[in-house]
């Protein structure tokens, strides 16, 4: 048997209907923006693996840290005990997030990470006599897989089958100069129950690459203090340079109680969550009552090599040709997007930092089930290209390595795909 014919025979894919699936694509090697198959076929990872790989695939300098790690300390629990990676990781982390951000709660994955903040908001209200369980989110929201994660994200086919098992969420609209009041008034008329608002800051990345401004997004989370509503930040996808920026914090005029973090966090090498949050939110858990404690633990909390890589993964991220880089991707996508929106087949063409996106225009509309994306996704992997259409919306995510002559080649060919498969 060859790899594709094992794979089929004992593995179950990701968002994957594996009864109409073509077979996975075994990949033996990275280097760089590239992906090898197994019979030699090299693909440019356009999409950085599903937003993580910032760096370029088996980076060396990340691959050597993590090695040295390996012979030193490879795991320990951290419940009552630390290591140096931990303590340096959150110590480097938190000198580059907004001041108020103070304390640092490691978990594993994004998912985790959003579950972490839920409960220290709701606790946090209950630590203190008072109950507030209600959440608010952005409509078509995305924040994870897990149950309460799932619960603050939109509700759609992927939630269904669980509908009656999702705790209540209070949704609402992304925000724009012409809603805003009407926004501040909804949320008013609940802010006796409402924890916490959970979004995602500036880009809605599953939801397809919804976008909006900060200046919107910093108003509705000024009203959201002043009502003492918990305000949490998902920068799960945003954070680490994606927006252009360190992270999408940096455009805000606001500073969030609450911060999560992962996929760049270690450069795509190894899975960690984040949590970090501010000083208030961590006293509210202080007390000689041990049931004020968080009740929240994962077998790897703070893995020495998951935050060897991370520690690896920061130190190339602000190198100076790391981010002259990241505007050397963003100015490209700006001028490309300027060519997208004269393009026949193209619609709502937006970009921000290294993400740029579009929708492809069909008879069926904007949808992640429309059938245009598995056309456009098996017509780029044959042109050496991975990338992954959310139905019928297109987007570019590259490593932060790709060069311009590799973006010339990903924005031709996005041209000549865009002919050939004219509605």
């Amino acid at each position: 048997m060859n790899l594709k014919q094992r794979d089929k025979a004992v593995n179950w894919h990701p968002y994957t209907q594996m009864k109409t699936a073509e077979d996975a694509i075994p990949i033996v090697k990275g280097k760089g923006v590239y992906l090898f198959d197994d019979e030699g076929k090299k693909y440019i990872d356009a999409v950085s693996s599903w937003w993580v790989t910032l760096h370029g695939h088996a980076h060396p300098y990340i691959a050597q840290r993590v090695s040295e790690q390996l012979n030193t300390l490879e795991q320990v629990i951290f419940a009552g005990f630390t290591h140096e990676p931990a303590i340096q990781l959150s110590e480097n982390l938190l000198n580059l997030l907004p001041e108020n951000q103070e304390k640092v709660f490691y978990s594993d994955n994004g998912s985790t990470a959003v579950e972490v903040a839920l409960k220290m908001c709701i606790q946090h209200a209950y630590n203190q006599g008072k109950e507030k369980t209600k959440i608010l989110a952005f409509k078509n929201a995305y924040h994870g897989d897990t149950f309460g994660a799932m619960s603050v994200s939109g509700r759609s086919i992927w939630t269904k089958p669980f509908g009656e098992m999702l705790f209540e969420v209070i949704f609402i609209d992304i925000p724009n100069a012409g809603n805003l009041e009407n926004l501040k008034s909804q949320i008013k008329s609940y802010k006796e129950d409402i924890a916490c608002f959970i979004y995602e800051p500036l880009v809605q990345g599953a939801a397809g690459m919804l976008m909006h401004k900060p200046e919107d997004l910093s108003e509705l989370m000024k009203f959201c203090k002043t009502q003492n509503i918990l305000l949490i930040q998902d920068e799960v996808f945003t954070g680490f340079g994606r927006t252009g920026k360190l992270f999408a914090a940096d455009f805000l005029s606001e500073k969030p109680d609450i911060m999560c973090f992962s996929k760049g966090l270690t450069g795509g090498t190894m899975p960690m969550g984040i949590t970090t949050c501010s000083q208030e939110i961590f006293n509210a858990f202080l007390s000689e009552d041990k049931y004020k404690t968080l009740f929240h633990g994962h077998s790897f909390t703070a893995n020495p090599l998951a935050c060897t890589a991370a520690l690896a993964s920061m130190e190339l991220l602000l190198k100076k040709e790391t981010l002259e880089n990241i505007n050397l991707i963003s100015d490209k996508h700006l001028k490309f997007s300027e060519i997208l929106n004269q393009h026949s087949q193209v619609e709502n063409v937006r970009h921000i930092g290294t993400i740029l996106a579009w929708d492809y225009k069909t008879d069926d509309g904007t949808s992640y089930f429309n059938d245009i994306g598995k056309a456009l996704y098996e017509e780029f992997l044959s042109r050496g290209i991975v990338m992954r259409p959310l139905g019928n919306v297109m987007y570019l995510v590259p490593p932060y390595c790709i060069t311009s002559e590799e973006l010339d080649f990903i924005y031709r060919n996005i041209l000549d795909v865009l002919d050939k498969f004219k509605i």
